[in-house]
C-alpha cells in the first residue's frame, strides 16, 4: 500500500485504489488541507509524479479526470490550475442521464422551478449593486436582440446564470449552470421558430424579475419567476410540438458570453431595463 506525501503529512491511499484514483486523492488532499485553492497552480507533472511515487503518463491521466469534474483547468505553455471562477459542475453526466432516460420538457422546467425559483428569491435579499447592474444589462440586451433569436436565448441564459449567482449560494449557482446546460442544448434547436411576441413576453417577463430583485421583493421575484417559467415551457411546447417532447441528449458547448463578461462590460450599460 502506497502513500501520499502531502507537505510534510502523509496519505495513505485506500484498497484497491489505482494509480490514477491515487492522483486524484492527493489533489484532493491538497484542497482540504488549504494547500490549493481557487486561482493557484498546481505542481508540474514530473514534481507530482515524484511526490504521489506514479508515473508521468498516470499523472496525466489523472488530472484528465479531474479536468472532466470540473476541479481544474489547463492552460496552454502555463500549467494546470485550481478554476477561480464561480464553482462549477461538469455538464456531460447529466447530457448522458438525459439519453439515457429520455428527460422530457416537463421535467427540465420542474427542475428549473425548483432550483430558480428559489434562486430568485435569495438573490431578491442579497443581490450587489453590481450583480443588479448586470441583471439591467442582460435585460437590456433581451430588448435589443430580439430581431436576434440565437443572441437573444444568449442572453436569456445569462440572465439566469446571473440570479443564481446573485442568490449567494455557490451550491444553487453551479446547479442552474449544470441544468442551462442541458436547457441551451434543446433551446438552441427552437429558438428560430420562436415568434415576436414570445420573444417580447420573455422579455417583459424578464424584467419584471429583475425589477422585484431590484426592489429587494422576495416574494415578488419568486412569483415572477414561477410565472415566466411556466410561460416558457408553454411557448416552447407549441414551439417544438409534442412529436420532439424529449430533451436532446447532449449538451452543447455553452455560449461564450458570461454574466462576468457582462459585469465587465459596465459602460455599455443601457436604459431599457428600468
Amino acid at each position: 500500500m502506497s502513500n501520499l506525501e502531502v507537505d510534510d503529512e502523509r496519505v495513505e491511499a485506500k484498497p484497491g485504489e489505482d494509480s490514477t484514483e491515487q492522483v486524484v486523492s492527493y489533489v484532493r488532499a491538497l484542497i482540504e488541507r488549504g494547500r490549493l485553492r481557487p486561482g493557484d497552480r498546481l505542481p508540474a507533472e514530473r514534481e507530482l509524479a515524484t511526490q504521489i511515487g506514479v508515473s508521468r503518463p498516470t499523472v496525466r491521466a489523472g488530472l484528465r479526470a479531474l479536468a472532466a469534474m470540473g476541479v481544474v483547468q489547463s492552460r496552454h505553455g502555463s500549467g494546470t490550475y485550481i478554476p477561480d471562477g464561480p464553482p462549477t459542475l461538469a455538464t456531460e453526466p447529466l447530457s448522458f442521464l438525459a439519453a439515457l432516460h429520455g428527460f422530457t420538457r416537463d421535467e427540465m422546467y420542474e427542475a428549473r422551478r425548483i432550483l430558480e425559483v428559489g434562486a430568485a428569491g435569495l438573490a431578491a435579499g442579497r443581490a450587489t449593486p453590481e450583480q443588479v447592474a448586470t441583471l439591467a444589462e442582460e435585460v437590456a440586451s433581451l430588448f435589443a436582440s430580439m430581431n436576434e433569436p440565437q443572441v437573444f436565448l444568449v442572453h436569456d441564459i445569462n440572465f439566469h446564470r446571473a440570479v443564481a449567482l446573485a442568490s449567494g449560494n455557490p451550491i444553487v449557482a453551479s446547479l442552474v449552470e449544470m441544468v442551462s446546460a442541458l436547457y441551451y442544448e434543446r433551446r438552441r434547436v427552437t429558438a428560430e421558430r420562436a415568434s415576436d411576441r414570445d420573444l417580447r413576453d420573455a422579455a417583459e417577463a424578464h424584467r419584471r424579475i429583475y425589477q422585484a430583485i431590484r426592489s429587494r421583493d422576495p416574494e415578488g421575484a419568486r412569483a415572477a419567476m414561477n410565472e415566466h417559467l411556466n410561460q416558457a415551457r408553454d411557448y416552447q411546447a407549441q414551439e417544438s410540438g409534442a412529436a420532439s417532447d424529449v430533451v436532446e441528449p447532449r449538451a452543447a458547448a455553452m455560449p461564450a458570453v458570461t454574466p462576468a463578461a457582462s459585469e465587465r462590460g459596465g459602460s455599455r450599460r443601457r436604459s431599457g431595463a428600468r
